[in-house]
C-alpha cells in the first residue's frame, strides 16, 4: 500500500474540487486532488458551456446572479483562453410574456447585471434563425466555457506547484481520529492499489457525490438532491450567441454556442441517485420542442448527440421532484467542526460552473480558519496556464494554424480526426504526455470524435496510434476502441432520425461490416 503525506486532500476533480486544489496551491498548500473518475466526469463536464453573467437568475434568485456577475468578470482575466466571448441575448418569443422583460430590466439593475434593451430587427440581422416575431430583446455577458479545457488548466496549475492529481483513484474511507479527520483511503479503480492519503485537512468537493463522501467521515445530513436534466448537441452553430428566452428559468430555455455545436438545456427532474444518467425519450421530444420555439426549423437541424448531467443542489431538508427549481443555484459551505463538532473536514457543494472559483476561495479560507493559518487567496488575480496572454478562445484558431503552418496536407503530420482538425502529431503528444490508455480521456482532452461522424473515421486511426504509441497488445486496444463506441453509442441512439441515422448507420458499416469490432480478440469485460 501506497502512503502519502500532505497539507490538503481535495475529494472530487470537477470545477470546484480543482478549483480548491488551484487555490491551495497557490498559497502554498501541498495539495492531493483525487477524483474516482478522470477530471471533469461528473457535473462539471455534462452541462450547456455556459458562462453566466447573472441574468437568468437576476429575478428570482439574486444572491446566484450577483455571484455570477461577478465571478463572470474575474474568470474572463484569468481564465480567458476558456472562454468564447460569445455574448447572451434574452429574447420574448412569442409564448413569452412580453412584460417579463421589464422584471428582467429591473432584476439585473438590482444585481449589478450589465443589460440593455435592442431592438429585435437588430438581433434577427446578427441571428438570422431565431424567431422572426421576438417582441423584445436584451443583451447581457453571457459566453461560453470549455469545461475540460478549463479542468486541464487547473490541473496543470496544481502540478506545476508540486501538487499532486490523481484520477481514476476513488475515495472509499474516510480517516479519522476522535473528532478529527485525518485522511482517506484511496483505491486506483484500473490497477486495484490502495493509496492511503494522510492530510492536514480534507475537502470534500464531490459535488452530487458529496453526501456520500460525507457519509464516510460519519456526518449525517448532507443532503444533495440531484437534480438531473439533459442536454442535446446539435451539429453545427445555429446560433453564435448565447440565446436565453426572456422567461423565469423553464425547460429548454438556453441555446449556447459551444465550439463547432450548439447546446439546448436544459431538463430539471429529481433523481434518487447522482449516478442517475438516464436520458427519457420524452425528454428529446420536449428539447426538441422547446429548440423550435426559439428557432423555427430546429426539428429539422442536425441533432448530434444527447447526455444527461445531475446538479448537486443542496438542502437542509428533502425536497420533492416539483421544488427543484426553487432550489437556490447558490453555493453551500458546511464547516463540519462548528456544524458537526468533527475538524479538519469540509464540505463545499452546490453553486455552478461559473462560480467554482468563488467557492473554492471560500472553502480554502475556512480551511485557513480552522488551521489558524492567515494566507491570502490569489485567484482572483493569478491567470491559468495557457491564460497568461489575456486572448478569449477563437472557434477558428486551429484552422488557422494549420494554414500558417503550410501543415493542411502536410505528410507525416496528418488530420486524424477532420471534424475538430486534430492532427497525428497533436494526438500522438496527447498520448505520450498523458499515459492514458483511454480514448475517452484523450477525447476530452482534444475533442477527438466530438463532430458529425462521432469518431465513425477517426476512431479507428487514434486507436492505431495508441496501439503504437503506447504498446498495447491488440486485446488492449480493442478494448479501448469497444468502449469508447459503446460510449458513443449511449448519447446517440435516442436522437437518431435523418441525417444522423444515416451517418450512424455507416459507422455501423465501418466497424460491424468490416472491422468486426464485436468479435475482435479483447477481454470480456469491454
Amino acid at each position: 500500500m501506497k502512503d502519502i503525506s500532505t497539507d490538503l486532500l481535495v475529494i472530487g476533480g470537477g470545477a470546484t474540487g480543482a478549483g480548491v486544489a488551484w487555490d491551495a496551491a497557490l498559497r502554498g498548500y501541498r495539495t492531493v486532488l483525487a477524483d474516482s473518475l478522470d477530471l471533469g466526469q461528473g457535473t462539471s463536464g455534462r452541462f450547456h458551456g455556459m458562462l453566466h453573467s447573472g441574468g437568468r437568475y437576476a429575478v428570482k434568485d439574486p444572491r446566484a446572479a450577483r455571484e455570477c456577475i461577478d465571478e463572470n468578470k474575474i474568470l474572463r482575466k484569468v481564465a480567458t483562453a476558456t472562454i468564447e466571448d460569445t455574448g447572451g441575448l434574452f429574447v420574448s418569443t412569442p409564448q413569452d410574456p412580453i412584460e417579463f422583460g421589464d422584471e428582467l430590466l429591473q432584476g439585473c439593475r438590482d444585481t449589478g447585471v450589465p443589460i440593455a434593451e435592442i431592438d429585435p430587427a437588430e438581433v434577427l440581422r446578427d441571428e438570422p434563425r431565431l424567431d422572426p416575431r421576438i417582441k423584445r430583446a436584451f443583451t447581457v455577458p453571457d459566453a461560453s466555457i470549455d469545461a475540460w479545457k478549463l479542468l486541464n488548466a487547473l490541473a496543470d496549475g496544481v502540478r506545476a506547484r508540486a501538487g499532486t492529481v490523481l484520477t481514476y483513484h476513488r475515495c472509499i474511507a474516510v480517516h479519522r481520529d476522535g473528532d478529527e479527520v485525518t485522511g482517506a483511503m484511496l483505491r486506483d479503480v484500473r490497477s486495484g492499489e490502495e493509496v492511503r492519503v494522510h492530510a492536514r485537512f480534507t475537502i470534500n468537493a464531490a459535488g452530487a457525490w458529496a453526501g456520500q463522501i460525507a457519509d464516510l467521515a460519519g456526518i449525517e445530513g448532507v443532503h444533495i438532491v440531484p437534480g438531473r436534466g439533459i442536454m442535446i448537441a446539435m451539429n453545427h452553430r445555429i446560433v453564435n450567441t448565447v440565446v436565453n428566452r426572456c422567461a423565469r428559468p423553464a425547460d429548454g430555455d438556453i441555446l449556447v454556442p459551444i465550439r463547432t455545436v450548439s447546446v439546448i438545456g436544459t431538463t430539471d427532474v429529481h433523481s434518487d441517485s447522482p449516478d442517475d444518467l438516464t436520458v427519457d425519450q420524452a425528454e428529446v421530444d420536449q428539447m426538441l420542442d422547446a429548440g423550435e420555439v426559439m428557432v423555427p426549423g430546429f426539428r429539422d437541424s442536425r441533432a448530434l448527440r444527447v447526455w444527461a448531467g445531475v446538479r448537486p443542489l443542496f438542502e437542509d431538508k428533502k425536497q420533492d421532484e416539483a421544488s427543484n427549481r426553487d432550489i437556490s443555484r447558490a453555493h453551500a459551505l458546511l464547516d463540519h467542526a462548528q456544524r458537526d463538532g468533527v475538524g479538519g473536514f469540509i464540505t463545499i457543494t452546490g453553486g455552478k460552473l461559473t462560480t467554482f472559483r468563488l467557492m473554492a476561495e471560500e472553502a480554502v479560507n475556512a480551511m485557513c480558519a480552522q488551521l489558524g493559518d492567515d494566507r491570502a487567496c490569489t485567484t482572483a488575480k493569478t491567470p491559468l496556464p495557457g491564460s497568461e496572454a489575456g486572448d478569449y478562445y477563437d472557434v477558428g484558431a486551429r484552422l488557422r494554424n494549420r494554414e500558417r503552418r503550410g501543415e493542411l496536407t502536410s505528410p507525416g503530420n496528418e488530420l486524424i480526426c477532420e471534424c475538430e482538425l486534430i492532427s497525428r502529431e497533436k494526438l500522438v503528444t496527447e498520448m505520450e504526455s498523458s499515459g492514458t490508455t483511454n480514448l475517452d480521456d484523450i477525447r476530452r482532452a482534444l475533442r477527438l470524435a466530438m463532430g458529425p461522424c462521432q469518431g465513425g473515421f477517426c476512431i479507428y486511426r487514434a486507436t492505431g496510434l495508441l496501439h503504437a504509441v503506447d504498446g498495447l497488445d491488440n486485446v488492449q486496444a480493442n478494448r479501448s476502441l469497444r468502449e469508447f463506441l459503446d460510449e458513443r453509442w449511449r448519447g446517440s441512439w435516442p436522437i437518431l432520425h435523418g441525417d444522423q441515422l444515416r451517418q450512424s448507420r455507416l459507422d455501423d458499416w465501418i466497424y460491424q461490416g468490416l472491422l468486426d469490432v464485436e468479435h475482435l480478440p479483447a477481454s470480456d469485460s469491454a
